[in-house]
């Protein structure tokens, strides 16, 4: 039986929302006690997670930028894409929102949503052609896991975890660039709700995972075999 496509849209949501919350929200409540590493597992296992959780009803996507190659790819639909990725930028500002809620009650809070940038705004202060390099590369290595992993002849079952691993270790070395994004909703709904410098940023954190996923679209069609 057929997926209906406003269940589909639902499992987006909510699995952005879990992503936005508890890998941003690994950062705001507890990056200090936990550093880069701990932030790092956080996001590899929250898509780990809803990849077994809802990836038999939407595919878990959760990624405007897999959703995007995905339909290069010629796995998805134009109508799908324009759902999906509607369901995820609203799960994203939703988490973002409920994370910004319970870390308005932290005494010294000074209003960060685990926003993505470049400058003064990046953990090591790496400027902007070194964030939007590293968005491409990482995002297509990302689409290139997830693309091998969830092929007609790939090992069953083993896809979230290849998948959840792989952003796990791009977030180690994306972390200190500019907080690593590789993916526009992730980005979009913290920046939207922080404003300031980190939404006049934001753009490269939607334009460059895209590019880096179309790429990665159209490598695999020409060298991938299912």
């Amino acid at each position: 039986m057929e997926t209906k496509p406003i269940s589909k849209y639902a499992a987006e949501l909510i699995g952005t929302f879990v992503l936005v919350f508890i890998g941003c929200g690994s950062a705001v409540i507890a990056g200090g006690h936990i550093g880069f590493l701990g932030i790092s597992f956080a996001f590899g296992i929250s898509v780990l997670a809803m990849a077994y959780a809802i990836g038999p009803i939407s595919g878990c996507h959760i990624n405007p930028a897999i959703t995007i190659a995905m339909l290069v790819a010629g796995k998805i639909s134009a109508k799908d894409t324009v759902g999906y990725i509607i369901a995820q930028v609203l799960g994203a500002i939703l988490g973002a929102a409920v994370l910004m809620v319970i870390a308005k009650g932290m005494v010294g809070y000074a209003g960060g949503l685990g926003t993505n940038g470049y400058g003064e705004l990046s953990p090591d202060k790496y400027s902007m052609q070194s964030a939007i390099i590293a968005e491409i590369v990482l995002t297509f290595i990302f689409l290139m896991v997830i693309f091998g992993s969830t092929a007609k002849n790939a090992a069953p079952g083993f896809a979230g975890l290849a998948i959840g691993l792989s952003l796990t270790i791009i977030h180690l070395v994306g972390i200190p660039i500019d907080g690593t994004s590789v993916n526009p909703a992730r980005s979009f709904g913290p920046a939207l709700l922080a404003g300031g410098e980190a939404l006049s940023q934001v753009w490269v954190f939607i334009v460059a995972p895209i590019i880096g996923g179309i790429l990665a679209a159209i490598v695999w069609k020409l060298i991938g075999r299912e």
